[in-house]
């Protein structure tokens, strides 16, 4: 699982609202197709390139699969935003500080 993956698969919004429907609650396919104007085989997809992206995972409760979001693929995207976060702040701090330098 690749930050390139990540990104590629939260590109899509109708990926991205799946994912916050699933942090909300875990759900079936069917279930998520319901509020959206797409076939099952549609959401599938969408399910399968989040699963690939290590966002979801899914078990099998009898013929239905289950999805929720993947903690360990959301805390791989929160230490990425932090560490590029941390940079912007680190050379936000130092403009200022060249700021008041040339003053």
């Amino acid at each position: 699982m690749s930050y390139e993956t990540v990104f590629s698969a939260l590109s899509n919004p109708v990926r991205r609202s799946i994912l916050e429907r699933l942090r909300d609650k875990p759900s079936s396919v069917r279930n998520l197709a319901d509020h959206y104007p797409y076939s099952q085989p549609a959401i599938s997809q969408h399910l399968k390139t989040l699963k690939d992206a290590g966002l979801v995972d899914d078990t099998a409760e009898g013929t239905r699969r289950i999805y929720r979001v993947r903690p360990e693929g959301m805390q791989m995207l929160k230490t990425y935003l932090e560490q590029h976060w941390q940079g912007f702040l680190l050379s936000l701090d130092e403009d200022e500080e060249e700021d008041q330098s040339d003053d």
